[in-house]
């Protein structure tokens, strides 16, 4: 009996290998897509028959937030909304779980499962809490998960910018995704959260205000950190969540941040916080500014957007942007959460809700779907809900139906306040999104972002993270119950149920660096940090299952 699995004639959709709708089959032996054996007396000992099915990689959601502190801080938080969300009952085989908008750790694996995802990255830790998210992705079953490194106001490196050295700024950045075992670094509001921690309401308001004490700006973080990190060839960059998220004419600090990165290559996230025009806390002026930020993106093809599509209906923010946690508690009224990690970052969590009445949430939809929309290479533009910011992950499906069928967001571009369609250019766009580039922005391009070269296709070496869905006229409910989800050659879900919850490993990093300047790193760590040089560095015990992800 041979190990081989095949895929018999389904319509495959793999746009990294120039595959857009053709009927083929697919190879697996030992986790991996491969070649057909050449004796042709070699017989699969499995053959799952697609024939009708549409094929596709695994999905992968580049930025959400599913582990570490404030995730969980946010469970606690949400006890009302967790008596009343849906129960994940144990069976002979999986964990008991809740939902509500921050669902529990085997809850989280089982309903990206459940939608065709097979990849996640949680996309704010503090170096502090990297242990914390180990132990939770350990937790989390059936995707294969990795984290960026919160760096953006971290006192070493806004030092090392400070005395004009960019060799130890460089070596740092390598030792701190080394000691976190973390994928990517990660700036949130570069700067601002450290003027926060100083100053009631501090914050910084562009990209040459000056950070206390430091006397550095966030433009000069953004750009010499995401120097750094090309000049280490680190699969992923940079990964920046802009000042003044959230602030009405914030599309002018936004362009600015893309001009500081230079030529170099650097990912914007939830773009769509970021793209507003209008008067400072002047809701009357609040009105969109995709057209003007995609044309840039169009011309300089060293950016690219993952889009934070908010979602009507209620929810949790949780952001590594403590400053934005405190506005947003002012605005909602509700519980809010601030938390301070030493010489690293911040935190702020607080419940929200986004109504279709309301001017600025109506909004905040349609200009998320403007950048999908806007932006002309789909590889560049990637599908996230920044969840659970804008929404839950769950809402893939319905995204994927807006962006298929112009008529459904027409219908609901109506049911929205009256003067959304004054203030964007949703109602007058046609285009209509095709399954290739659904592919596109929800697998084959974030691999390529992340520099996953074993992931988000389907030719030989690939990992066979596969996901067959069965066609409909409706696209959210051909995507929210897929067939099939096949991770690492073992199928995990059958139509919705789960039958082989497999852990999946922890992607992470190994950057080379100068290990000469460790000594100055120990110095400065032993007299601020609030715990040992020798003790800050995560174990390897910490990751059972994981793999090193090369650089490019």
């Amino acid at each position: 009996m041979s190990d081989y699995i095949k895929i018999a004639g389904g319509t495959i959709h793999d746009p990294a290998n120039d595959i857009d709708g053709a009927v083929r089959d697919i190879w697996i032996s030992g986790g991996k897509i491969v070649n057909p054996p050449e004796d042709p007396s070699v017989k699969p000992s499995r053959t799952i028959d697609a024939h009708g099915l549409v094929v596709m990689p695994g999905g992968i959601d580049m930025h959400c937030h599913i582990a570490g502190p404030k995730v969980n801080v946010a469970r606690k938080m949400r006890p009302e909304e967790k008596r009343k969300a849906e129960v994940i009952e144990r069976t002979a085989i999986t964990h008991s779980g809740t939902m509500g908008s921050v669902p529990s750790t085997f809850a989280t694996g089982y309903k990206y499962a459940g939608l065709g995802y097979t990849t996640a990255f949680d996309a704010a830790i503090p170096p502090l809490g990297a242990r914390h998210a180990h132990e939770e992705f350990d937790d989390t079953p059936c995707l294969d998960k990795g984290f960026y490194v919160l760096m953006g106001n971290n006192h070493y490196v806004m030092r090392s910018i400070q005395q004009n050295e960019p060799q130890k700024l460089k070596a740092f950045i390598a030792w701190l995704l080394r000691s976190a075992k973390g994928f990517a670094p990660k700036l949130v509001n570069p700067g601002g959260v450290e003027v926060w921690k100083h100053k009631q309401a501090g914050n910084v308001h562009g990209l040459d205000s000056e950070v206390d004490h430091f006397r550095v700006t966030p433009r000069q973080i953004v750009s010499q950190v995401t120097q750094a990190a090309n000049e280490l060839g680190l699969p992923h960059p940079v990964h920046i969540h802009c000042n003044n998220l959230g602030m009405p004419g914030n599309w002018e600090t936004t362009l600015e941040t893309m001009k500081a990165l230079n030529g170099h290559k650097g990912h914007l996230t939830h773009i769509q916080f970021h793209s507003y025009g209008g008067g400072d806390g002047d809701e009357d002026t609040f009105n969109s500014k995709v057209t003007q930020l995609a044309d840039y993106v169009n011309t300089h093809d060293n950016i690219t957007v993952d889009v934070g599509q908010v979602l009507f209906g209620e929810t949790t923010s949780m952001t590594g942007d403590g400053p934005l946690g405190y506005f947003l508690s002012n605005v909602y009224g509700g519980k809010w959460f601030s938390g301070d990690t030493e010489m690293e970052a911040g935190c702020g969590i607080t419940p929200i809700k986004y109504k279709n009445k309301s001017l600025v949430h109506a909004l905040q939809w349609a200009i998320g779907l403007e950048w999908y929309l806007q932006v002309e290479d789909p590889w560049r533009v990637v599908m996230s809900t920044d969840h659970p910011n804008g929404g839950s992950f769950l809402a893939y499906p319905q995204i994927i139906r807006y962006l298929m069928d112009r008529q459904y967001r027409k219908d609901v571009i109506k049911t929205c306040h009256p003067r959304v369609k004054d203030r964007c250019t949703l109602g007058d766009i046609e285009r209509e999104y095709t399954l290739n580039e659904i592919a596109i922005i929800t697998r084959a391009g974030p691999a390529r972002i992340l520099g996953l070269k074993n992931k988000g296709h389907l030719a030989p070496g690939a990992d066979a993270d596969i996901t067959v869905y069965t066609p409909h006229e409706n696209k959210e409910t051909m995507f929210e119950l897929p067939r099939l989800v096949i991770k690492d050659g073992q199928i995990i879900v059958d139509q919705g149920d789960i039958r082989h919850p497999i852990q999946g490993k922890t992607l992470h990093i190994e950057p080379e660096y100068d290990t000469g300047v460790e000594a100055d790193i120990q110095e400065w760590f032993e007299e601020f940090y609030s715990i040992r040089w020798r003790n800050y560095p995560v174990d390897a015990s910490y990751l059972h299952e994981s793999e090193v992800v090369p650089g490019r």
